[in-house]
């Protein structure tokens, strides 16, 4: 884990110091070439091309860091604690680390695709290569971790126990048509190798409509039928209000 985590606080900084260099003293002349691009040029809508880039260019780059790549996402939210993933579980955290592989991979790739800069190209390439090493790594380790025997398919294993379990391996249809009963997830043995799958064409309901509590007519929010709601501060009294006085008399 350390191991991975050292690398890739290492690609942060390659991505930003790219990022700065491509920022960096980029010509004007090249900026307008680019405007020429007819999709480039519908977008600018025929103006002064050095205006609509000078326009819009992400004013923190100017302001907050001098032209330098900042530790923000694409639209400039800064990276937090909140892109951490942290539950405890190392199965959980093995295929969160999977899936965000997948993504910075497949960004990777159309931004190779998008690039013809042998530069960025070269940068790029490397990622890839990090990114595919880094999915295998996962795989083999969620395999490893299953194969000593601590977790299961279903995360955490325990759950099979607290489940319904006849619910456990239904497929509900909630769509037009029944496409979806063809598919693996929909018919023979579950994933899991603890149930079958049962495909449920017409699902119906497992429970009654909800009535959720009704507010305090004090807080004013918004009740089922309008004679719930408070009118009035000066004595009048609500359905709710008469309610309550009428069982405190039948209870004295």
């Amino acid at each position: 884990m350390l191991d991975t985590g050292t690398e890739e606080i290492g690609h942060v900084e390659m991505l930003a110091t790219m990022v700065a260099h491509l920022l960096d003293k980029a010509p004007v002349e090249m900026q307008e070439e680019g405007a020429k691009d007819p999709v480039v040029g519908a977008v600018m809508g025929g103006t002064n091309p050095r205006d609509v880039i000078a326009a819009a260019m992400n004013p923190q780059h100017e302001i907050v860091s001098g032209q330098g790549a900042m530790p923000a996402d694409s639209v400039g939210f800064p990276w937090n604690g909140r892109f951490i993933v942290a539950s405890g579980n190392l199965l959980a955290d093995f295929r969160s680390n999977l899936h965000a592989e997948s993504q910075g991979l497949m960004q990777a790739v159309r931004l190779y695709e998008m690039s013809d800069d042998p530069g960025v190209r070269d940068h790029l390439s490397f990622m890839i290569a990090r990114d595919t090493m880094h999915q295998n790594q996962w795989l083999a380790a969620i395999e490893e971790l299953q194969s000593d025997g601590f977790e299961e398919t279903v995360t955490p294993k325990i759950a099979h126990e607290y489940g319904k379990k006849e619910y456990a391996y239904q497929f509900w249809n909630n769509s037009e048509g029944q496409e979806s009963a063809e598919g693996r997830w929909a018919k023979g043995q579950s994933i899991d190798g603890k149930g079958q799958f049962e495909y449920v064409a017409n699902p119906q309901a497992v429970g009654p409509i909800p009535e959720p509590p009704q507010p305090d007519p004090k807080l004013h929010a918004t009740p089922a039928t309008p004679a719930m709601q408070k009118t009035s501060d000066n004595g009048a009294k609500n359905f709710v209000d008469s309610a309550v006085d009428t069982v405190k008399q039948i209870t004295k």
